[in-house]
């Protein structure tokens, strides 16, 4: 039996993804989403979690905003879907118009190049802190972690397209987790004798 889930409120769900939005630099939203949902605030379990992001990696779009929207239907359902997009883009969008005003003025700046190199490597160090996290809960037999060692060298090692590996792969990955977590019937060992 599922566990009865408190109804976050919107304006929560808004200050959330507009700070995430809003103070998030050179990618690295899931696995701050997954900190803010999971760890800090608990809305979601892990499990819950890192079964949308598995949906929202191979849907079209931007991760981050398919995560958001994602969070935010299963909170509080379509406000909340929209509530969560809605934050997530309101402060990049007035950055975004800021910067382009200032594009001549920002590269001037000294050190300004430097630290946008700095936030960007803590954006890849949040990227490997949830593989990590994804690994340790998705790994619990050899075939998923075969599956993901093959994902990773045909995409990551070997540059294959990443739709035709998804084509590929997906179907395969859910044919062996169907596999191995489907009850096989029980031997009558009487009847054997």
């Amino acid at each position: 039996m599922e566990k009865a889930q408190t109804r976050v409120p919107l304006l929560s769900i808004y200050r959330v993804f507009f700070e995430i939005g809003l103070f998030s630099f050179g990618g690295g939203l899931v696995p701050w989403i997954h900190r803010e949902v999971v760890d800090i605030r608990k809305w979601m379990t892990n499990e819950e979690f890192l079964s949308g992001i598995a949906l929202t990696q191979v849907m079209p779009g931007v991760n981050s905003t398919n995560t958001a929207i994602f969070v935010g239907q299963r909170l509080r359902g379509l406000s909340g879907a929209s509530t969560a997009l809605l934050a997530m883009l309101t402060g990049p969008f007035c950055c975004v118009l800021l910067a382009a005003v200032f594009y001549q003025q920002l590269l001037g700046l000294p050190g300004f190049q430097a630290a946008m190199v700095g936030v960007a490597s803590a954006a890849i160090g949040m990227l490997l802190r949830m593989g990590v996290t994804s690994a340790r809960i998705t790994i619990r037999s050899a075939p998923p972690a075969i599956m993901m060692a093959a994902t990773f060298a045909a995409v990551g090692l070997f540059r294959l397209p990443l739709i035709p590996v998804v084509c590929v792969m997906a179907p395969i990955s859910v044919a062996l987790a169907w596999f191995l977590t489907t009850p096989k019937p029980a031997v009558d060992e009487e009847a054997g004798q």
